[in-house]
């Protein structure tokens, strides 16, 4: 089982939208897969068309429940999610007044799981606790990079955090880039794409996510791409994206 987390402070990056669409892709893949929606903005849960929830991962987090009780099936054969919505907003302050091992609450909730190939974990666009539980918990951190202006801007923030838990907690956890929201028309794309590429080399996913309306239009009907533009640029780049992650 690999877990992967994808995280980046900088909100409107594709960071939801990644998690989602590689999930119910690697499911496609016949790769068992669990989405973890660990942003109390629950974004990933809606996206996948739930929205009435007796249990959360605060529960999971902040009560001991057990995550297998909360785990839901979604449209998506393969696909199961432990869904979260604006509850979670608690389990930040109450993880900070914690005195000890508040980083690591959720690791050990995710390495007893079974029968899953992929664990996506989508993670708040900040460096809370939550992030830091996500990527405590986590093999591979996948971040995205918009392809825009201040797009490695910040990026430094969580590169800083990552380099904190391999020193101090003693996760070495592997880096994978992605380059989203890349419009061909512009010069400035273009170039931020060989840029990051230029500083990151071969930790940078050779699939680029474009900027794509059914993309952005699919979280309205509570559908993966998969299902609601399967023919889509945006659909065809995220099938991609799943066989590069499938061959690391």
């Amino acid at each position: 089982m690999q877990i992967i987390a994808i995280a980046n402070q900088k909100g409107g990056c594709g960071k939801t939208t990644t998690t989602v669409n590689l999930a119910a892709y690697l499911a496609l893949n016949e790769k068992r897969t669990l989405l973890v929606d660990l942003d109390p903005q629950g974004s990933s849960t809606r996206h996948l068309g739930l929205d009435e929830l007796d249990k959360t991962m605060y529960d999971v987090l902040m009560r001991g429940l057990d995550i297998r009780t909360l785990i839901k099936n979604t449209m998506v054969s393969g696909l199961d999610i432990a869904p979260t919505n604006n509850f979670l907003g608690k389990a930040e302050l109450e993880l900070a007044s914690k005195l000890t091992a508040r980083e690591s609450v959720l690791r050990p909730k995710l390495r007893s799981l079974d029968g899953y190939d992929y664990v996506l974990i989508d993670t708040p666009p900040t460096l809370g606790f939550l992030t830091l539980n996500a990527l405590v918990a986590s093999d591979m951190v996948l971040i995205p990079i918009q392809t825009q202006f201040f797009a490695l801007m910040g990026l430094s923030m969580i590169l800083d955090l990552l380099e904190l838990i391999k020193n101090d907690l003693g996760y070495d956890i592997k880096k994978k880039y992605l380059l989203t929201l890349f419009d061909p028309r512009t010069k400035m794309a273009k170039e931020i794409v060989a840029q990051v590429r230029e500083s990151l080399g071969e930790d940078v996913f050779k699939t680029v996510i474009p900027n794509n309306i059914r993309l952005a239009e699919a979280p309205s009907y509570g559908l993966p791409i998969s299902i609601h533009a399967p023919e889509s640029h945006g659909a065809l780049a995220y099938s991609s994206l799943a066989k590069e992650v499938i061959a690391l």
